[in-house]
């Protein structure tokens, strides 16, 4: 009879409650990789398992995709640079409750670079200016600014006022709250619309080649002009991989900014 009132406790189910959650954290952190190393392999031995002709051979090499892989990631990590500097401070400036009057026109002018299509901007911007890595990334920072931009003032004006009150009242000045308290409670959305913008970037990219700005846009389009499918599928699933493989850094970086507490 005494045994029938004790609680039950360290079933099974605690027991693999844990377990459950440590392997689905492996295998979100693990999964990634694996899937485009696997893409990759894959790639590689259909490729070499074809019969290519001279145009493909001048392509399909290491030199050649090994220099159209580097000036992509150049085109997306400096224009994400750009992208943060850019759209962090302004996404904090606007959120501060003296100047969100203004923010309808920030928002609306982000949303402008969005609107217009990618590569109707960067044809408008060679008119006036040539072509150049200069003019792809006036197109790819105005394409990835509105989703770190809105994010950051969502984050920004989400955070409980309580908090901020709280902090305020511990004798803390307006930018110490801002650093240590509302910044940090919304680092987790700000990854979210940064990761966004990455993979944004990463396809958008790909369009700098009509302004002669390289990247993988140029396997692609020889592809497609010189009716090559073995290219435009090479082109086409390295710039895949590579999106996916920002996006995972992205989701690194979240987990490992994310404040303590936070879930």
């Amino acid at each position: 009879m005494v045994a029938d009132t004790l609680p039950v406790t360290g079933g099974v189910g605690d027991a693999g409650t844990p377990r459950r959650g440590r392997a689905r954290v492996l295998f979100r952190h693990l999964g990634t990789p694996i899937a485009i190393a696997a893409a990759l392999g894959v790639l590689y031995l259909w490729v070499h398992g074809l019969k290519l002709d001279s145009i493909e051979r001048r392509t399909l090499n290491y030199t050649y995709m090994h220099d159209r892989v580097i000036e992509h990631f150049k085109l997306t990590l400096i224009a994400s640079v750009i992208i943060v500097v850019i759209a962090i401070p302004l996404g904090v400036v606007v959120s501060r409750p003296g100047a969100r009057w203004v923010s309808p026109v920030i928002l609306g002018l982000s949303n402008l670079g969005q609107a217009i299509p990618s590569i109707g901007l960067l044809v408008l911007l060679t008119i006036k200016f040539g072509v150049g890595f200069k003019i792809a990334m006036i197109g790819l920072v105005a394409y990835g600014v509105l989703p770190v931009l809105r994010n950051t003032m969502v984050g920004i004006q989400q955070v409980d006022p309580a908090l901020v009150e709280a902090a305020r009242g511990m004798g803390m000045t307006r930018l110490q709250v801002l650093l240590s308290v509302e910044l940090r409670l919304a680092v987790p959305v700000i990854l979210a619309g940064l990761r966004t913008a990455l993979v944004l970037t990463v396809g958008v990219a790909t369009l700098a080649t009509f302004v002669n700005a390289g990247g993988l846009g140029d396997m692609i389009v020889n592809g497609i002009k010189l009716s090559r499918h073995p290219v435009l599928i090479t082109g086409g699933v390295l710039t895949c991989c590579i999106a996916f493989l920002v996006d995972w850094l992205g989701s690194l970086a979240e987990d490992v900014l994310r404040p303590r507490g936070l879930s």
